[in-house]
């Protein structure tokens, strides 16, 4: 059983996600406090809300400096999801350009699929083209759909740090992993089985 950390800096699905932590067997702890944060095994950075407010929550908790030692130099593995997700990109183009956490070296930018029609933000279920396997695909099925709420997304992703894209109007980097940080543009925890499937594939890193 793992102790997950579920980063509270005032933006997230936090409630949904530990209840997600807590059906597959798993002690969810909400929190900004970096000596509860030192006592996990993973963490979870959820996110719902615009990037710049993010990472001002993020500055203001003393949550940047924190995640870095506890992710870049102890090695504990981090699942983003959603704007959790954008926030370990190096920077955003949302409301002006922004910093990130900088641990993918890639950029955040506003959804332009290139047929007018297609509606953003992007809402709803679509599947994924997946690259490779890794950590988080494993036993996920190709035809597997997850659930989306975003206008932004990772653009300009490594190769090597791409597991699988979403094509809406045009592709986007869907999953992510790159050493001991994962990442995701869907909710797996509002994404039933397949969902609940990848969320168990990160758990069981510890």
């Amino acid at each position: 059983m793992a102790r997950v950390g579920i980063i509270d800096y005032g933006m997230g699905n936090l409630v949904s996600v530990a209840g997600a932590v807590e059906y597959l067997g798993h002690t969810p702890k909400i929190t900004y406090d970096r000596g509860e944060l030192n006592r996990t095994d993973l963490l979870i950075l959820p996110g719902v809300g615009a990037f710049p407010d993010a990472m001002r929550n993020l500055r203001q908790r003393g949550l940047v400096e924190a995640l870095e030692g506890l992710v870049r130099q102890r090695g504990t593995p981090l699942l983003g999801i959603c704007l959790g997700a954008q926030l370990l990109a190096r920077e955003s183009e949302e409301f002006g350009r922004h910093p990130g956490l900088g641990w993918i070296d890639a950029t955040v930018s506003r959804l332009r699929p290139a047929d007018a029609a297609i509606r953003v933000p992007h809402v709803g279920w679509n599947g994924i083209a997946k690259r490779r396997e890794g950590t988080l695909l494993k036993g996920i099925p190709d035809d597997a759909l997850f659930y989306y709420v975003h206008s932004y997304c990772i653009a300009d992703a490594p190769e090597q740090a791409v597991l699988g894209d979403c094509d809406y109007g045009n592709r986007f980097a869907a999953v992510l992993e790159s050493g001991n940080v994962f990442a995701t543009q869907f909710h797996p925890e509002k994404s039933q089985q397949h969902g609940l499937a990848m969320l168990r594939n990160f758990l069981a890193v510890h």
